[in-house]
């Protein structure tokens, strides 16, 4: 199955209206990004250089948020800006990935994306509250690599 046909049409929207409904109660910024492998040994070392490509460290306040999937290679990270990563828990990342990894075993791809948006838009409005004057810094769209 190639990246872009993972999800449906309407799982897709689905998900981009989770990141909208996220990005409501934060000024944080979501994207996710699906490629068909990682090219890389570390799915982290990807993630970073899409969360680079994506400029999602070019948000204010530095708490852009990348949702990384690898289909083939089935390989997934969460990824935090340095704002982000010095008012979470050291666990933070993990306990998303292994709630969104459990949907994902069970084949319940959308689920597990949208219940990790979920998780880490609540933690967001928590240290990053949406403000009156917040914009919409990064776009709320999949894409794809």
């Amino acid at each position: 199955m190639s990246a872009e046909n993972l999800f449906t049409e309407e799982e897709k929207s689905r998900i981009m209206q989770s990141v909208k409904m996220a990005e409501r109660k934060t000024s944080g910024e979501m994207r996710v990004h699906i490629e068909q492998n990682c090219n890389q040994a570390n799915v982290l070392d990807r993630a970073a250089e899409v969360f680079a490509i994506l400029e999602l460290h070019r948000t204010r306040l530095r708490n852009g948020v990348l949702f990384y999937l690898a289909v083939e290679d089935k390989k997934f990270a969460v990824l935090g800006d340095a704002g982000i990563n010095n008012s979470v828990p050291p666990n933070f990342w993990n306990s998303i990935k292994e709630k969104m990894q459990e949907n994902f075993r069970n084949g319940k791809y959308t689920e597990g994306m949208m219940e990790g948006i979920r998780m880490a838009g609540d933690k967001l409005a928590d240290k990053f509250p949406h403000q009156a004057d917040d914009v919409n810094e990064l776009s709320d769209d999949i894409s794809f690599g």
